[in-house]
């Protein structure tokens, strides 16, 4: 019968015990509101199975909050593995760019500037203090430097006096790379503080001018700075936007990730329901993980607000890691002390002889 089979395909959503033990129950019960003729469950039939199945995977029937728990979890699960699936698609990118590639973007757009000899190219597509990531890396990157792992870039700065004014210079910059097929961002201005003494004159403190352009998978970044504060006026650098397979693969580890996440908090919440360290475990792992996410976020966001990003932050960079790597490292050893609890089978705290008789 397809009614039945469409019911019992909604009765999954339900614990497999719980189905053994009443599922043929509710499929009596729903076949017989059944009226004749139907051949298949009504939209608000199969939401409000799916919906009482997936609570009742939680267990503790008395918590008003399990459910919030649950989605924080599955959410925070969901970024992670989307953040690492995101990760991996950034493998599909080009190498950043070498040294002639710069070479010539530079002539390209700041013609009759002179180029300094020191041009740094990336060793890799993602560094850690200008190096490939190694094993000797791993402590530095996840104890207290992972702000330092960034992605890589080309980069060298110009010498010598400069041919035209800043103005001058941007505009052309903006012609010229305009021409070329560079889709090129308003520049934007900062005044840097460099002096902290409230007697200085603000006229005397130097600006930091940015100009941002992309074209295809390739990013430019040109700084216009004060040469008597920094020594070169102009520096610039190159690197690759993120790849188009990074979106889709965040977007399918997130949902798959966040979906695993949700069924293994049901049946962690359904085999330690009334042990007392449970709930405990979950709100440290909770904080810890949460924690970076609501620091970096509010940080990020303030930051893509102020200057255009062609090519925004990767998502790891959005929660917190690896900077915070060591309030994730904390939170995941929380988080598998839960389990274990989850796996230690529980205790009969009846005596012997009540068991026994």
């Amino acid at each position: 019968m397809s009614l039945a089979r469409r019911y019992r395909r909604l009765l999954l959503a339900y614990p497999r015990a719980y189905r053994r033990e009443r599922g043929e129950e509710i499929l009596g019960l729903l076949l017989d509101g059944a009226p004749a003729g139907r051949t298949r469950p009504t939209l608000r039939e199969a939401a409000d199975l799916v919906r009482a199945g997936l609570r009742c995977r939680l267990g503790r029937p008395a918590s008003s909050t399990v459910g919030v728990w649950a989605v924080l979890t599955a959410l925070i699960c969901g970024l992670f593995t989307a953040a690492l699936a995101s990760r991996v698609a950034w493998e599909t990118s080009r190498p950043q760019p070498d040294r002639a590639e710069f070479v010539a973007v530079f002539a390209e757009a700041f013609p009759g500037h002179r180029l300094g000899e020191d041009v740094s190219t990336a060793r890799a597509l993602f560094v850690f203090y200008g190096q490939p990531v190694s094993r000797a890396s791993l402590r530095g990157l996840l104890l207290g430097d992972g702000g330092e792992y960034q992605e890589g870039s080309a980069g060298g700065s110009a010498t010598g006096p400069m041919p035209t004014s800043e103005a001058e210079t941007l505009a052309t910059a903006q012609q010229r790379l305009r021409a070329a097929g560079w889709q090129v961002y308003e520049p934007t201005s900062e005044v840097l503080q460099t002096c902290a003494d409230p007697r200085c004159d603000p006229a005397s403190q130097p600006v930091e001018t940015v100009l941002v352009a992309r074209r295809g998978d390739t990013v430019l970044t040109a700084t216009f700075d004060d040469p008597r504060s920094f020594g070169s006026y102009l520096g610039v650098a190159l690197q690759r936007a993120a790849p188009p397979a990074v979106l889709p693969a965040a977007v399918l580890a997130g949902l798959l990730g966040g979906a695993l996440a949700w069924l293994v908090f049901g049946w962690a919440s359904r085999r330690t329901e009334g042990r007392r360290r449970a709930p405990l475990l979950l709100g440290v792992t909770l904080f810890f993980w949460w924690v970076p996410v609501l620091l970096a976020t509010s940080s990020l966001a303030r930051h893509h607000l102020d200057e255009p990003h062609p090519s925004w932050h990767p998502l790891w960079e959005w929660l917190g890691q690896p900077t915070l790597s060591l309030f994730f490292l904390i939170g995941l050893a929380s988080a598998l002390a839960l389990l274990l609890t989850a796996l230690t089978p529980r205790r009969d705290p009846r005596p012997l002889t009540a068991r026994l008789g």
